[in-house]
């Protein structure tokens, strides 16, 4: 009796299918060739007829080369960090595939000398904020909160009120970053109550600077007392202002919202921000300013290391110059319950209304009110392991909807998502 193993075709042999040969220049021999394996071994074990080894090898390959797999964010929560926060614009998303070559970041074609790095996204920066001197950009905004700090304050103190020592993601904190740097950290005023006497006291000829942070991922209420940048520049220390969200300006959609251009007119000498939260471009670190603090931030070594890689600055320009991008699509949402009336109608859900957040530690409490189907809590796991993947809220033991945050055009892929949780 002739041993089935030996039927198994050739490794060379399946990966001369035309399907498979397209495949390894899209994901890599070694991908493909790991799916072949994985094929054939299935045939000697006898799970698969040694015939059906291409076609189960095609079946075996990924998407694509990457494991990050897109979702539809149905949470209501428009920058989901665990989401990857903004999405891009189709502007942004071009600007990142055209720089993805060799592109003249810093090469200037017309002279064939070295050029600024990135002065098309500085340019652009520099026009969105006109009350700024001079921009810069690095890779994060804890990166822009490190330089600032360094730069201006290293070996010396930085004076923040004890109501602004906060936590960010992931649980890395505010004194933590701030002694990374070499800077002293010095608290002043209370949790719930700082006042500008409390920094005037502070300050001194050791001072190197004072960090006012917006506590962006929660709110204190109550008997509270805090100090605006317009007043602490009145001290005659630096002031460098984290407004966190990336609010370039006032939006009356988010009159609590902290915003680039209101530091800057209070006062502040740096003011920085995140470039994947309001603004809707890339997960870059802003520092707009006064000339002469953000000269002495340039010059430091720590700003060739926090520097951007040219998909971001590409991307970070057209999102500056361009379109409005997706997040503010969201926030501005309208017509979602006829939205969810028609999905619901479709799978059998119920409408509910839905307080949606801006997420992200932008708006803190700032409910977005909107619309959502209700399932059955159920679903949610099913529709996680789906295709397309859609992550829901679960909330009072029901699988919500909410629609803010996917375009329109992805209604039908979500309608025969969930009509396949049911199939």
């Amino acid at each position: 009796m002739t041993d089935v193993r030996r039927a198994v075709p050739r490794t060379d042999a399946v990966l001369a299918d035309p399907r498979l040969a397209a495949a390894v220049i899209r994901l890599g021999r070694a991908t493909v060739k790991a799916a072949v394996t994985e094929a054939q071994e299935r045939a000697r074990l006898g799970a698969v007829p040694p015939e059906a080894v291409p076609d189960l090898a095609v079946a075996l390959l990924p998407a694509a080369s990457t494991t990050l797999r897109p979702v539809l964010n149905c949470t209501g929560v428009v920058l989901h960090t665990n989401l990857g926060r903004a999405p891009l614009s189709p502007a942004a998303v071009d600007a990142m595939a055209r720089a993805s070559g060799y592109v003249d970041v810093e090469y200037d074609v017309t002279t064939g000398a070295r050029a600024g790095r990135g002065r098309g996204a500085l340019d652009a920066l520099a026009a969105a904020v006109p009350d700024a001197e001079q921009v810069l950009v690095v890779n994060n905004g804890a990166a822009a909160l490190v330089l600032a700090t360094t730069a201006l304050a290293a070996g010396r103190e930085v004076l923040v009120s004890r109501g602004e020592m906060v936590e960010i993601g992931d649980g890395f904190r505010l004194p933590d970053l701030i002694a990374s740097t070499g800077a002293r950290l010095r608290e002043v005023g209370t949790t719930n109550r700082t006042r500008l006497q409390d920094y005037a006291d502070a300050a001194g000829p050791d001072t190197g600077c004072v960090l006012k942070v917006h506590p962006s991922n929660f709110r204190v209420e109550g008997f509270t007392a805090a100090v605006g940048v317009d007043e602490l520049a009145t001290l005659g220390v630096p002031v460098v202002a984290d407004v966190g969200s990336g609010l370039l300006a006032p939006d009356p959609l988010l009159p609590d919202e902290p915003d680039v251009r209101t530091a800057l007119r209070d006062g502040a000498a740096v003011v920085t921000c995140s470039g994947d939260k309001l603004l809707g471009g890339p997960q870059a670190g802003l520092v707009v300013g006064r000339a002469d603090a953000l000269a002495v931030l340039r010059r430091h070594p720590l700003y060739r290391a926090f520097r951007c890689d040219k998909t971001t600055l590409a991307a970070l320009e057209a999102t500056l110059r361009g379109p409005e991008p997706p997040v503010w699509q969201a926030i501005r949402a309208t017509g979602l319950r006829e939205r969810a009336v028609a999905l619901a109608d479709a799978v059998g859900g119920k409408v509910v209304a839905s307080a949606g957040a801006v997420g992200g530690g932008g708006a803190p409490g700032h409910a977005l009110d909107g619309w959502a189907v209700a399932l059955p809590a159920s679903f949610a796991e099913v529709l996680r392991h789906g295709d397309p993947c859609v992550v829901a809220r679960v909330a009072d033991g029901l699988c919500l909807l909410d629609l803010r945050c996917v375009p329109p055009a992805q209604d039908v892929r979500l309608r025969n998502a969930v009509l396949a949780c049911t199939s």
